[in-house]
């Protein structure tokens, strides 16, 4: 049996989450989200949660993945428990600092200027970038008015850019983000790379509209 069937943490050149039947032609690689979804489906078309409707819904979308079986595709989609723990508790920390941060901002008498900045990525991958980038829109103060991808660089639009120790704060955040994000949802390479320096970015920063701005 163990020759026959073959799961991912035995296999790493297979999927995530997936299992491998048969060998050469007859080689079939399921995928056990894809499963359980169907199996989901099946169940609700019944309207019954029964273990004989759970049962066949299973031996059904088994049936279905052998029989159309789809391309290997390999999203980057790694799961680290703890990188995931960190990267919850570094969110709703920094959503509430910032979000206190904000209000101040909005009941003070000094005006503030903000800014567009570029935000280099360590990370070109698109579901890195992507991640990141959600990970960036959901802390306030902040959001991503552009992806770049051709270069993996975020544009940010800040509303504190009164003094260059915050333009710079701001980068050290995404970057601190991404490093987050990547040691929870990424591969390996991905994580070798989040942990050398970040890449430098000019200092630069402009009201939006302004020639000198960083967008």
């Amino acid at each position: 049996m163990r020759r026959l069937i073959r799961f991912s943490y035995r296999n790493k050149d297979l999927p995530p989450f997936s299992c491998e039947f048969g060998r050469g032609r007859r080689r079939r690689v399921l995928d056990l989200p894809l499963i359980a979804w169907l199996t989901v489906i099946w169940v609700l078309l019944w309207s019954g949660l029964h273990w004989a409707n759970v049962l066949t819904g299973a031996v059904v979308a088994v049936a279905v993945c052998l029989a159309f079986p789809l391309p290997q595709v390999d999203l980057g989609l790694r799961l680290h428990p703890w990188g995931m723990l960190r990267l919850g508790g570094f969110l709703l920390y920094d959503m509430y600092t910032s979000g206190v941060r904000v209000t101040r901002q909005i009941f003070g008498d000094r005006p503030h200027r903000a800014a567009v900045i570029a935000v280099p990525l360590r990370c070109r991958s698109d579901l890195m970038l992507t991640a990141t980038a959600v990970a960036v829109s959901n802390v306030p103060g902040g959001s991503v008015v552009e992806v770049r991808r051709a270069t993996a660089t975020l544009f940010l639009h800040v509303l504190d850019a009164d003094r260059p120790a915050e333009l710079d704060a701001a980068r050290r955040s995404v970057w601190r983000l991404e490093e987050l994000t990547v040691r929870a949802f990424g591969t390996r390479d991905e994580i070798a790379r989040v942990a050398v320096a970040p890449p430098t970015a000019p200092h630069t920063g402009g009201q939006p509209g302004d020639q000198g701005e960083d967008a």
